[in-house]
């Protein structure tokens, strides 16, 4: 069998995933999306039965896995499951057109209506980029001068993504969220992020310890997962103040260094195993 990799580099997460298929006695082709050419008229890819992505830049792992997947080139995950993870308004979309739970939110195109959506849903808000990672650029807007000048910086930035406004509920939870990882069809580990700070990141110095996988946990984070296209994910839950949970996001391209140890669950073996069934095509 021929495995390749696509990565920016080796981090702890992909060292963990090399020494997973070595034990079982595979062979991984490591591949730099720094050094990569694509060549669209002239598939060189047919020997790989199967190609991880683990690219820490989203567009190199959208495009590359548009490509692979255009060639036939199973891949974990596919190109549909980066795009709409890679985007909060492509996978909130997602959640709502299947009916799973999750904070209200609007999306507006300009600051004036945003501004008007804002006032509507009611102080507090947060505020998000549709594209980022690491709880970066997140706001949580209290009152409407705030409001005013974060519309106005981000008219002023002039990025594209800046130009999307993705207004969605703030929910007061307890401390902490849950992350929960899913690898095909089952829940297979929950952490708890918890934090005095609202952004619970583990990136951003968010605390992880054992979430027990509740079946209303799996339940939901499978049903999310399948939502976006399924394969392997990391699913965002929220608590509010009633107890209800309710998917926040939904990440593709997962890290979980810190939830081996937490939770006790070998995830790279997991995450391998599915790899090798993509391959086999019962993926």
């Amino acid at each position: 069998m021929k495995i390749g990799m696509l990565l920016s580099r080796v981090r702890v997460e992909e060292k963990l995933l090399i020494q997973a298929f070595e034990k079982r006695g595979l062979a991984i082709d490591l591949i730099d999306d720094r050094k990569v050419i694509f060549d669209l008229q002239e598939n060189g890819w047919q020997e790989y039965d199967v190609v991880l992505e683990r690219c820490v830049n989203h567009s190199r792992a959208l495009y590359a896995l548009r490509i692979l997947n255009d060639w036939g080139i199973p891949t974990v995950n596919r190109y549909q499951v980066a795009l709409i993870c890679g985007n909060k308004l492509e996978t909130s979309s997602a959640l709502a057109r299947d009916g799973v739970p999750m904070p209200r939110c609007k999306i507006a195109f300009t600051p004036e209506s945003a501004l008007q959506a804002i006032e509507e849903m009611g102080y507090p808000v947060v505020l998000k980029p549709a594209v980022g990672s690491w709880g970066r650029l997140l706001a949580k807007v209290n009152d409407r001068e705030a409001a005013e000048a974060l519309l106005e910086h981000k008219q002023v930035l002039g990025n594209y993504n800046h130009s999307i406004y993705y207004i969605q509920e703030y929910i007061d939870k307890p401390g902490r969220d849950i992350r929960a990882f899913v690898v095909g069809n089952e829940t297979i580990a929950a952490i708890y992020r918890t934090s005095p700070h609202w952004i619970t990141n583990t990136a951003r110095g968010g605390q992880a310890t054992n979430c027990p996988v509740t079946p209303e946990i799996n339940d939901l984070s499978v049903a999310a997962a399948n939502a976006v296209g399924g394969g392997v994910v990391a699913v965002d839950l929220l608590e509010n103040q009633a107890g209800q949970l309710l998917v926040n996001e939904v990440n593709y391209t997962m890290e979980f260094r810190n939830s081996i140890d937490t939770t006790g669950v070998n995830i790279p073996d997991v995450v391998v195993d599915y790899v090798l069934k993509v391959a086999q095509g019962k993926g």
